[in-house]
């Protein structure tokens, strides 16, 4: 019986190591798989009776900071913000358009032609009215002239062109300059036009708008104002000083340097003859024949002049970066001080057109009557009034 026994047992651990067997060959052979639920269960299981028997815990695993929830600190909201939305259209158009107003030229019909970076446009001094706009593939418009026989010539930054004011289109263009941006423009005695480029000067012939002669090595590089003397010299403003040019010959006769500021931004000629200077820092007096600089102009002294010009009653009115004065030329005592620009920043002057003041402002253009002390703006030419 208990070899019987044994038998059976025999029996039993043998047929038990068969099924063991088996399912290990199972395994390996990929026909099992083992639930990996009872295996996480069991770790956790696991783990839970270490937490209860105060074993240590094993280290937890690293987490990526971006699967966390984001937590701000309290603090008060944000401050108010310039401009409101209803303000903000008016800023934004601001910034898209430019309304200087940087050239003004009285032409022989006694009409006024103002030169924006929004274009060229022909006003009745008068009344204010335009007559007409001249449709130019350049906005931005650096010097005007008119010549001998009535045509208007346009320096712009992307070349010179010449207008018909009768018909106001360009009837030429002249692309071929040492530097496409124009800077000056002049017409001398003889009819022949100057143009002052930020790379030289040039001569032009105004009846074919052909090149005769090119002085690119001006001292100074760039030829910002040309005003002409008693003898019909040309005198051109560079940024190193001043050049006096022979007209008929295009050579230099004489340059004078070492001026304070160096950069001379407009220019002058008064009733005697002398050299009116304008400088980011001063305003100067020069005697042309000597090169002398007779006086630095004492209310003008630290302040950036931008405009000088004449008028027919003998005073000089004098732009700047920060307001419009009309000066005593002999002392240099300050008569007026306007008011009421469109920008304190004055770019242009033309007196005496239509009995008027003319302003060019970086934010449009001005005008004054000779009896009134403050100037009104002309709103075709204003952020007011598209």
């Amino acid at each position: 019986m208990a070899v019987g026994t044994v038998s059976k047992g025999n029996v039993m651990v043998g047929s038990l190591r068969k099924r063991h067997n088996l399912l290990l060959t199972s395994i390996f052979m990929g026909l099992i798989a083992l639930p990996s639920v009872g295996l996480v269960t069991i770790t956790n299981a696991a783990r839970a009776d270490k937490i209860g028997t105060n074993a240590p815990l094993q280290n937890t695993p690293d987490v990526d900071s971006s699967e966390l929830t984001p937590a701000y600190p309290a603090a008060p909201p944000p401050p108010r913000v310039d401009p409101l939305p209803d303000e903000r259209t008016i800023q934004e158009r601001s910034l898209e358009t430019d309304y200087r107003v940087n050239n003004l030229l009285g032409d022989f019909t006694g009409n006024l032609w103002v030169g924006s970076w929004r274009g060229l446009s022909r006003i009745d001094p008068n009344t204010g009215r335009i007559l007409s706009r001249v449709s130019l593939p350049n906005l931005a418009i650096g010097a005007l002239a008119q010549d001998k026989v009535g045509r208007l010539w346009v320096g712009t930054y992307e070349g010179l062109k010449r207008v018909d004011p009768r018909t106001s289109e360009i009837t030429a263009q002249n692309l071929f300059l040492p530097s496409k941006r124009v800077l000056s423009l002049l017409v001398d005695n003889r009819g022949y036009l100057w143009t002052g480029t930020d790379n030289g000067l040039v001569l032009i012939s105004p009846d074919q708008g052909l090149i005769m002669t090119t002085l690119k090595n001006l001292p100074g590089v760039s030829a910002n104002a040309m005003t002409l003397d008693a003898e019909g010299q040309l005198w051109v403003g560079t940024l190193d000083g001043l050049v006096r040019v022979n007209t008929a010959s295009a050579l230099i006769m004489k340059r004078i340097n070492q001026l304070p500021g160096s950069n001379v931004q407009t220019l002058a000629i008064s009733p005697e003859g002398l050299i009116w200077a304008g400088m980011p820092n001063s305003l100067l007096v020069i005697n042309p024949k000597t090169g002398v600089v007779l006086r630095s102009v004492t209310p003008l002294r630290g302040r950036n002049v931008t405009a000088v010009r004449f008028a027919q009653d003998g005073s000089v009115w004098v732009g700047t970066h920060d307001g419009l004065l009309r000066l005593n030329p002999h002392t240099g005592a300050v008569l007026d001080e306007v008011a009421g620009l469109p920008s304190s920043r004055v770019l242009a002057l033309a007196p005496d057109i239509g009995n008027k003041l003319w302003i060019g402002t970086s934010e449009g253009l001005g005008w004054l009557m000779p009896t009134r002390g403050s100037a009104k703006p002309h709103l075709a030419f204003s952020r007011a009034v598209e």
